[in-house]
């Protein structure tokens, strides 16, 4: 059954404030029980997922904020029961903000700042995803994401392979490309959009596409979701571009051991990279924030996705 428990109240002794801002504005956000351990193995609290947002707040902000949001909540921990949230429910922090959904009528959740990143933090919030539009233009999606899910087996050699003849391809039709990691066993290349195309549009765009890449070499790739489809192939997933459906933001931590975060990189980093390369607290988490960030032209380069009239 899932659970829908809430913020902890904060204990005396028990709260900290949340850290600084790299603008050097604080959160009036608390934690309570800022030493509650989330990744037991990899030695993460909750005060040091805090901790790594503050550090890379300036450069997720535009990913993040006022975006509809679907989180993955696990108060106890990666080892504790787990529950993905993607609509408002009853004593939520202010500052993780709702509306209304044009569409179903159902509320949908999203933040303004940091003290709502805060705020998902103290729910016991280990992963946040978003969808590829904003609040304010819900029906024109800003971005398509192919998120390359390598079966069982398949090296990583293949799937940087793989990956490079996405951005390829994607680029051989003129659309710019990003690259970053998935925190998981891919990668994730994006493409950003002047947001003209619907929801329909992006998403039949994304499966002609994935199709495309599967009818031209059927043995190292698939656009079908079944486990048998992808038996030693790629699965080049399209279908987190419907309206809807979400995918896991830049710089998010994924549940899961050793901590790792969905890391934008430059495509010079493919080849030296792997999909969980980057976590908290790691040497080359550090390194690459020193460097300069890749993503700092995402939607400058945005271009609106031509379809085909027939």
């Amino acid at each position: 059954m899932v659970r829908e428990e809430l913020v902890e109240q904060a204990s005396p002794g028990k709260s900290a404030p949340g850290p600084a801002r790299r603008d050097g504005a604080a959160t009036t956000a608390a934690l309570s029980h800022p030493d509650k351990v989330y990744w037991p193995r990899d030695k993460v609290t909750k005060r040091l997922l805090l901790d790594y947002y503050g550090s890379v707040w300036e450069r997720m902000r535009p990913f993040v904020v006022d975006r509809p949001l679907a989180l993955v909540r696990a108060p106890d921990g990666i080892g504790g029961q787990r529950f993905f949230q993607k609509h408002a429910s009853p004593g939520m922090h202010g500052a993780v903000k709702c509306m209304r959904d044009p569409d179903g009528g159902e509320e949908i959740l999203y933040i303004e700042d940091f003290d709502g990143l805060a705020a998902l933090v103290q729910l016991g919030v280990l992963e946040i995803h978003v969808w590829g539009a904003r609040i304010d233009a819900i029906e024109t999606p800003d971005q398509i994401v192919f998120d390359l899910d390598p079966d069982e087996g398949v090296g990583i050699e293949a799937v940087r392979e793989a990956t490079d003849d996405v951005r390829a391809r994607l680029e051989g039709l003129g659309l710019p490309t990003f690259l970053k990691t998935s925190g998981g066993k891919g990668f994730h290349v994006m493409v950003p959009l002047k947001p003209s195309a619907d929801w329909l549009q992006a998403k039949g765009f994304a499966h002609d596409f994935a199709r495309a890449m599967e009818q031209s070499d059927p043995d190292r790739y698939t656009a079908t979701l079944s486990k048998k489809a992808r038996k030693g192939r790629i699965f080049i997933d399209y279908l987190r571009n419907g309206r809807g459906s979400t995918t896991v933001v830049a710089y998010s931590v994924r549940a899961r051991d050793g901590a790792a975060v969905s890391m934008p990189v430059d495509w010079s980093r493919l080849p030296k990279d792997a999909p969980s390369t980057y976590a908290i607290g790691s040497d080359a988490l550090q390194a690459a924030l020193k460097r300069d960030d890749p993503w700092t032209e995402f939607f400058t380069k945005g271009k609106s996705l031509k379809i085909g009239r027939g």
